[in-house]
């Protein structure tokens, strides 16, 4: 089997864990799309409804390297603002890799703040070595998305209250 590759990477907002959570994770089907629409098509349920078991599937526009992917909701913790999800599908990917798996969490930091975590492993396929430019690519995707979301709540202070 290949060897699992994890990376952790961590970013501070200027906006609380809980307005972080909310936007991000509870209902990012609804502003990501909204706000990345030049990237993200849709956000969509295609089994549950947002709680541990969900699927999610993230549609990307026309000219994306990637036209869908997938992810399963594997822990919900609504009152510490964390959660871990499963990239379990994909229309490329998924001939390198076996899963990858995200931890999240949001800390409070400063006054009104918060510090944002994401732990990443990667299960490449036997025979497959994940490169470090690979992983760097999914960094950089993942903060430039959560940057977004943190200038929208900072510009719209009820929202997400």
């Amino acid at each position: 089997m290949g060897e699992p590759k994890s990376i952790t990477q961590s970013f501070v907002a200027q906006v609380t864990p809980a307005r972080m959570f909310k936007a991000l994770i509870l209902d990012s089907h609804n502003i990501c799309p909204k706000l990345m629409f030049s990237s993200i098509k849709s956000i969509e349920y295609i089994e549950g409804d947002g709680e541990v078991g969900s699927i999610k599937q993230i549609n990307f526009t026309e000219g994306s390297s990637i036209g869908y992917m997938k992810h399963r909701i594997d822990m919900l913790d609504k009152e510490n603002y964390m959660c871990k999800y499963t990239f379990i599908d994909s229309d490329i990917l998924m001939d390198r890799l076996e899963y990858i798996t995200y931890e999240v969490k949001f800390e409070g930091h400063g006054h009104g703040g918060c510090v944002c975590k994401i732990t990443s492993e990667f299960k490449p396929k036997e025979g497959v070595e994940i490169k470090d430019i690979d992983i760097e690519l999914g960094k950089d995707r993942a903060i430039g998305m959560y940057e977004v979301v943190e200038a929208y709540l900072i510009a719209h202070h009820h929202d997400y209250a």
